[in-house]
């Protein structure tokens, strides 16, 4: 895959793939514990993307040369570069109104999940730069998150049932 030659690109992988197995097995055996780690790696993705944004936006046009198709490398380096600050701002935002979610319970939850699962599905193409499969797998962990009944509040224990 084009960007695994770089070490730490290869490193940065291993461990993004390793988290993402880990949040699989975790949404399947304790949704709670599921939910709040994707409460912090949306919060993370959040903050970073925000700092990136104000700080060093171009750092995102290195993304063209790692996506599997075309259409997305074109996307970048054409509207997105004009974009790049508003546009990962946007999605800042959005990631962190999904964390936000993942604390909260009934449609509100639903609909952070199902927006998590869009977003982790739209940007799988970015291949080594998403970690793909990476996202892949995390919005199957988001998808067991999102079809179990009865959730609650975060913070308040409850009974599981799935759907």
């Amino acid at each position: 895959m084009k960007g695994l030659d770089n070490s730490s690109n290869l490193l940065l992988y291993i461990i993004s793939n390793t988290i993402a197995v880990a949040m699989l097995l975790m949404a399947w055996k304790n949704v709670r514990l599921a939910r709040l780690f994707f409460f912090l790696i949306f919060t993370w993705a959040s903050w970073t993307n925000w700092k990136t944004a104000l700080y060093s936006p171009e750092t995102y046009l290195g993304e063209a040369d790692l996506t599997f198709f075309n259409f997305y490398k074109e996307f970048i380096l054409g509207w997105f570069r004009q974009h790049i600050t508003d546009a990962v701002k946007f999605i800042a935002t959005c990631q962190a109104l999904i964390a936000v979610s993942m604390l909260l319970k009934g449609w509100w939850l639903k609909a952070g999940g199902i927006g998590a699962i869009l977003f982790l599905l739209a940007i799988a193409p970015f291949g080594v730069g998403s970690a793909f499969p990476c996202t892949v797998i995390l919005a199957v962990a988001m998808y067991l998150v999102v079809k179990v009944r009865g959730h609650n509040f975060l913070w308040m224990r409850n009974k599981y049932k799935l759907a």
